[in-house]
């Protein structure tokens, strides 16, 4: 795994969920520049996901394949399905899943590295 595209990835997706924060408490609906933005996040989520794949596939890593990439596609997925969801629901709830969507992209890329080191 490439650690500062890991680091990047956490730091952003953090910094994306307290501006969602107060997105919620100001009862505003994600708008093109938030959707903008969670596009960025998911493209980098996109190149972890195809460096991680391609690291599993070079390397002679003893880790757990399956787990590894079921970890890859879980995060590539949760922002695209909280943001249709945060868009969909017109009230703060909506808008709140995002938040926490965005609260579980660092723990999969944490979870991520986790797998990956104990497998080196």
């Amino acid at each position: 795994m490439l650690e500062p595209l890991s680091i990047t990835l956490t730091i952003a997706a953090l910094a994306l969920a307290a501006v969602v924060v107060g997105y919620v408490v100001i009862d505003r609906r994600p708008d093109r520049t938030l959707l903008a933005a969670l596009t960025l996040l998911e493209a980098g989520l996109v190149a972890q996901c195809g460096i991680g794949i391609w690291q599993l596939v070079g390397d002679s890593v003893e880790v757990s394949a399956v787990t590894f990439v079921g970890y890859l596609i879980g995060a590539l997925v949760v922002v695209p399905l909280t943001a249709v969801w945060a868009v969909g629901e017109p009230t703060r709830s909506g808008t709140a899943v995002l938040v926490v969507g965005l609260l579980v992209v660092p723990v999969l890329v944490l979870r991520l590295e986790q797998i990956w080191d104990a497998g080196g």
